[in-house]
């Protein structure tokens, strides 16, 4: 193709830039387009592969069919293969109909299959089948029906990774990859940046009514070196924060002001009230740890507090001998002298500043310190098994009160029904 025809190929789907990566990748889905080819487009999130999809489709003889795209990473694992293959009535619970799939409405057409690195096995073995003969069984069925549609995939992670590591089938990865497409990242497209950029603000400016903002050459050599790690979608983010937030459209934007909007100050960069770590391991601050210490030991001195008080309030009660006589195993640790109970100090001076040399002693209550940690390892033993417990026996009675019917059940739990079904399963829960 020459460049007349990329560049009314660009026109025609808005795509901005002229970097050699990115007018390769449109030759290739031209080229493509016209035939019935598998193409898979790779590329980083962000990077703008849905718009190649479209390119593929509206240029090819399937043009006046349906076009449909699907993010498989969207879709819970235990729908995704009613969703694109469709099912029978009665072929799970709810559902109450037949219902066609994505495959079988869009016969003729093309699906656009993004994020197909999380499609799961069992699904991926249903796409190997309809890619090799155009057959496929809706869920629930055995009746083969046959469809004639194009697949265009698409993915942001390294495919062939997620075979090495048992992921994704290596036959579909090899059916899908007949054409491969790389969409390049925006930090590679060079001057490309510029061109978005202006295009993005004068948008904005429009859309907000107000003057489309400038760079001056510094910002400029900014914005073309930075990395963008979110892609377009980033760039056209800081472009709108940009024309919203500066008032002072008549100087251009500086480069101090674009690293504004470039490098945000992130909440988890900011300097805590309190440090917890100091990261010096000679023992010479406080940890979370031993906080967490102060904390038992001011609760179990409290305790022990309340304890005495209430003793001596029913040894003056009529009838408190009474209670103490049926409750001497709770009040029989008072008996004996209660041992002192050390805890650390923290001066407020300290809260506020860098930790100072001082240190504290925790071997002076080392032994009430072990004594805790095991209170609290049986506890959480404990507590996690009746949590267990508990999630199991809301799921039961979710599932009943809304007849089995897993989409209702998930809705009344505040979960997806994908995490639904797959506590299901790790609870052994009969439906």
């Amino acid at each position: 193709m020459d460049s007349s025809e990329i560049q009314a190929i660009k026109n025609r789907f808005g795509i901005i830039g002229n970097s050699s990566g990115l007018n390769h990748a449109i030759n290739v889905a031209v080229q493509v387009a016209a035939t019935d080819l598998t193409v898979l487009i790779t590329g980083e999130s962000g990077s703008g592969k849905e718009s190649f999809s479209k390119i593929i489709h509206s240029i090819s003889a399937r043009k006046h069919g349906p076009f449909i795209a699907i993010n498989c990473g969207a879709i819970p694992e235990g729908t995704i293969d009613s969703e694109l293959f469709g099912h029978e009535k009665g072929a799970f619970t709810g559902a109450l109909d037949a219902r066609k799939g994505y495959f079988e409405t869009t016969n003729s057409g093309t699906i656009f299959l993004d994020e197909v690195g999380e499609m799961p096995l069992g699904t991926q073995a249903r796409l190997l089948r309809v890619l090799e003969n155009g057959e496929y069984i809706r869920v629930g069925s055995s009746k083969v029906l046959k469809t004639n549609v194009r697949v265009v995939a698409a993915t942001n992670v390294n495919l062939l990774d997620a075979v090495n590591n048992g992921k994704f089938r290596e036959d579909l990865y090899y059916r899908l990859n007949t054409v491969p497409i790389y969409v390049p990242p925006l930090r590679d497209r060079g001057e490309d940046i510029l061109l978005l950029f202006r295009k993005f603000t004068n948008d904005f400016s429009e859309r907000y009514r107000t003057k489309p903002v400038r760079l001056d050459a510094e910002a400029r050599d900014l914005l073309v070196q930075y990395s963008f790690p979110g892609n377009i979608r980033q760039l056209k983010n800081i472009a709108e924060q940009i024309t919203i937030l500066e008032t002072d459209k008549e100087l251009p934007i500086s480069v101090e002001t674009l690293n504004h909007y470039l490098n945000p100050v992130q909440p988890s960069s900011r300097r805590a009230l309190v440090p917890l770590r100091s990261g010096d391991d000679n023992g010479t601050s406080f940890s979370e740890r031993e906080l967490l210490y102060k904390v038992l030991f001011d609760m179990r001195r409290d305790m022990t507090e309340l304890k005495k008080l209430v003793r001596n309030v029913l040894e003056n009660e009529k009838h408190g001998g009474d209670i103490l006589k049926d409750h001497q195993e709770l009040f029989s640790s008072l008996n004996t002298v209660e041992p002192m109970i050390t805890t650390p100090t923290i001066e407020p001076a300290r809260l506020l500043s860098q930790p100072s040399s001082r240190t504290v002693d925790l071997d002076r209550y080392s032994e009430e310190r072990d004594e805790i940690e095991d209170v609290m390892h049986v506890t959480a033993e404990e507590e996690s098994l009746s949590l267990e417990d508990k999630e199991k026996e809301m799921i039961i009675k979710a599932l009943r009160k809304n007849n089995n019917k897993r989409k209702y059940a998930a809705n009344a739990l505040g979960i997806s029904e994908r995490t639904l079904y797959r506590k299901i399963k790790q609870y052994d829960i009969e439906e």
